[in-house]
C-alpha cells in the first residue's frame, strides 16, 4: 500500500466539480425543490435532501476509490475536500438567486432573468439553507455537503461485507419511506390501521420505526448466509433442486393470485400497467433480444390489436359484429401476426439503423392514418372507437383493476411460457445465430427470410394481444393514445432489464413503468429520469440488471478485446 500523505488535488477537483455540477443541475431545474415535498423520515429527511447529497456522496466515493492506495486519513481527507468543492456550485446558486431577488424588487428588466430561471426561487434557497437564513444556512449546507463527501469514502474504506450491509439498510429505509403510503395501505389491508399509525405519519416514516428498520436490515445484510445457501443449493441432488423449483413456482403463483387483495385498487391499476408492458416487452424481446432486429415501430401492432378488439366488440356505431372479448382476442392476435409479416417483408435486407428508421416510419404512418378522415368511417378517426364492453368471465364482468389484473397476469404468463419454449428451441437458436452474424447464419443453412418473419410475427402477436386487453380495460380508444412513447418505453425496459432476459423484462417494467405509476407527482421529470437511467446503465452495467448469460459473456469478451493485456473474465472482474 502507498502510504503517501500528499493530496492529489487534480482528483479532488475533478470529482468535486462533477458532484457539484450534478447537484447544481438538479437544483436549477427544480427537482430538488419538487422532490423536497416528499418526506421520507418525518420532516427531517426528504427525497430532495437525498437528491441534494447524491453529488457530494458520489464525489467522495469516486475520490476515495481513486486514492484508496494512500493511507486512510489522506483518503478520508481527500473525500471531505471533494465534498467541500462540490458545495461551491450550491453557494454560487444561492448567491445568484439572492441577486435575482434583490434586482427583481428594484429593476423591471430583472424579470427577464427571473423568467429564464423559473426554478431558482427563494423557496429553493430556503430549502438549501435548511431555513436558517442565507448566511448561516449556507455555512450549514457547506459543512453538511463536506461531511457527505467524507461519508462517500466509507463505501471504499469499510470491509465489503460491512459497506454492503450499510448500503442495503439505507436503500430499505429510504425505500419504505418513499413508498410509505403504499406500504401503509398494504399493512392496513393485511393487519390493522393501528400499526400503520405507529409506523407512518404524513406519508413518511416516523423516526423510531425508521431507526428500527435501519438496524434490522443492517443486521440481516451483515449476517446473511446467501453465499452458503447458494452453494448448498448447487450441491443438492437434481431431484431435490427440481422439487424446490416446483415449490418456488407454486408459491410465486399463490402470491400473484392473492396480490390484488393486499395492495388495493390503486396499486392493482399500477400492476395492470406493469403486466401490460411485460407482455409487450416479452414480444419485443424476441425481435430485439433474440433476433437482433431493432424495431422502433412496435406500438403499431399494439394499436392494431386495440382497434380490432374495439371494432369487433363495440356496441356503438362502429361495431361490426358485437363479438365478446374472448372471441375477439384471438382475432386481434391474428391481426397482429399478419401485420408483423407485412412489415417483415420490406425490411428483410435491412439491418441496424436502417431497420430502426424504417420501423419507426411504419409506426408513425399507422398513427397518422388512424387520425385521418380517410379511415374515419371504419375506425372513427380522431374520435376513436367508443363503447367497448369489458370482458366477462362466466358471467362475472371484469371492470375493476383487480379483475383486469388477473387477465393481464394470465397473458404475461402465457407470453413468458411461449418465450421460454421458443428460446430453448431450434428456432430460438436460429434467432440467436442470426443476431450474432447474419452472413454466417445464412452460410450455415439458416433461412433468414423465414426466421426474420417468424420473429416479427410472434413479437407482433404479443403486442396485439396486450393492445386488445388495453382496449377492453379502457372501454374507449383514441389514435393519440398510441404514440411513439409506447415503443420507446418497451425498448427501454428490455435494455434496462437485460436484452434477451425474461426476468430482465419484468425488472425493467417494474423500474420504468411501476415507479412512475406510483410516483405520479413527479411525472414531469419522467423522461429526464429515463434518459439518466439509460446513460448510467450503458456506462455502469451495459448488459442490464439481469442479463441473459450469453449476452453477458459477449459484452465481457468485448471489454477484454478493448483492454490491452486483459486476461480471463475472472481476472477482469477481480
Amino acid at each position: 500500500m502507498n502510504n503517501s500523505k500528499s493530496l492529489d488535488w487534480r482528483v479532488i477537483a475533478r470529482f468535486g466539480l462533477l458532484g457539484g455540477i450534478i447537484a447544481f443541475y438538479f437544483s436549477a431545474i427544480g427537482m430538488v425543490e419538487t422532490f423536497g415535498q416528499r418526506n421520507l423520515v418525518s420532516t427531517w429527511l426528504s427525497l430532495g435532501h437525498v437528491l441534494l447529497v447524491m453529488g457530494s456522496v458520489g464525489a467522495g466515493y469516486l475520490t476515495a476509490r481513486e486514492l484508496k492506495e494512500k493511507n486512510t486519513l489522506t483518503t478520508i481527507g481527500s473525500s471531505l475536500l471533494a465534498g467541500l468543492v462540490s458545495s461551491v456550485f450550491m453557494v454560487l446558486l444561492i448567491v445568484f438567486v439572492q441577486l435575482l431577488v434583490i434586482r427583481t424588487a428594484g429593476e423591471e428588466a430583472a424579470f427577464v432573468w427571473r423568467d429564464m430561471f423559473v426554478s431558482m426561487s427563494p423557496q429553493l434557497v430556503a430549502f438549501l439553507t435548511f431555513g436558517a437564513g442565507p448566511v448561516t444556512g449556507t455555512l450549514i449546507m457547506v459543512a453538511f455537503l463536506t461531511l457527505m463527501g467524507g461519508a462517500g469514502s466509507l463505501f471504499v474504506l469499510l470491509p465489503t461485507k460491512l459497506w454492503q450491509a450499510l448500503l442495503s439498510s439505507i436503500i430499505w429505509t429510504l425505500g419504505i419511506g418513499l413508498f410509505s403510503e403504499n406500504v401503509g395501505q398494504i399493512i392496513q389491508e393485511t393487519f390493522s390501521r393501528d400499526i400503520v399509525k405507529a409506523l407512518f405519519s404524513n406519508k413518511s416514516l416516523n423516526p423510531l420505526p425508521a431507526a428500527l428498520i435501519f438496524i434490522i436490515t443492517f443486521a440481516v445484510g451483515y449476517f446473511r448466509t446467501h453465499e452458503k445457501a447458494k452453494s448448498g443449493w448447487v450441491n443438492l441432488p437434481q431431484t431435490a433442486q427440481k422439487q424446490g423449483r416446483i415449490v418456488g413456482i407454486v408459491l410465486g403463483i399463490a402470491v400473484l393470485l392473492y396480490l390484488p387483495f393486499i395492495v388495493g385498487s390503486f396499486l392493482s391499476q399500477a400492476l395492470f400497467m406493469i403486466g401490460l408492458y411485460v407482455m409487450m416487452g416479452l414480444g419485443l424481446n424476441i425481435v430485439v433480444g433474440y433476433a437482433g432486429l431493432l424495431d422502433l415501430g412496435y406500438v403499431a401492432f399494439f394499436a392494431f390489436g386495440a382497434y380490432v378488439m374495439g371494432i369487433l366488440t363495440s356496441t356503438g356505431p362502429l361495431g361490426v359484429s358485437n363479438l365478446n372479448f374472448w372471441t375477439a382476442l384471438p382475432i386481434a392476435t391474428l391481426a397482429g401476426i399478419i401485420w408483423g409479416v407485412v412489415l417483415g417483408f420490406p425490411v428483410l435486407r435491412m439491418r441496424g439503423d436502417y431497420l430502426a428508421i424504417v420501423t419507426l416510419g411504419f409506426g408513425e404512418i399507422i398513427r397518422i392514418m388512424a387520425t385521418s378522415n380517410w379511415l374515419a368511417p371504419f375506425e372513427g378517426g380522431p374520435q376513436g372507437v367508443l363503447h367497448i364492453p369489458n370482458p366477462e368471465f362466466f358471467g362475472f364482468i371484469m371492470n375493476t383493476p383487480q379483475s383486469m389484473y388477473y387477465l393481464v397476469i394470465a397473458g404475461s404468463l402465457l407470453a413468458a411460457f411461449v418465450t421460454i419454449r421458443l428460446r430453448d428451441s431450434r428456432l430460438g437458436r436460429q434467432w440467436m445465430a442470426m443476431r450474432e452474424d447474419e452472413d454466417v447464419a445464412e452460410a450455415m443453412g439458416i433461412n433468414l427470410v423465414q426466421t426474420k418473419l417468424l420473429a416479427f410475427a410472434i413479437g407482433a402477436a404479443f403486442s396485439a394481444m396486450s393492445g386488445a386487453i388495453f382496449a377492453a380495460r379502457l372501454g374507449n380508444i383514441f389514435p393519440h393514445s398510441f404514440n411513439l412513447l409506447w415503443s420507446i418505453n418497451a425498448l427501454a425496459l428490455i435494455i434496462v432489464g437485460g436484452l434477451g432476459s425474461i426476468p430482465g423484462v419484468i425488472v425493467g417494467a417494474l423500474i420504468l413503468v411501476g415507479l412512475p405509476e406510483i410516483l405520479r407527482e413527479f411525472a414531469e421529470y419522467r423522461l429526464l429520469m429515463y434518459g439518466l437511467l439509460l446513460i448510467i446503465m450503458m456506462l455502469v452495467k451495459p448488459e442490464g440488471f439481469i442479463p441473459e448469460p450469453t449476452r453477458k459473456r459477449e459484452l465481457k469478451a468485448g471489454i477484454d478485446d478493448q483492454i490491452p493485456g486483459a486476461g480471463t473474465f475472472g481476472e477482469l472482474e477481480s
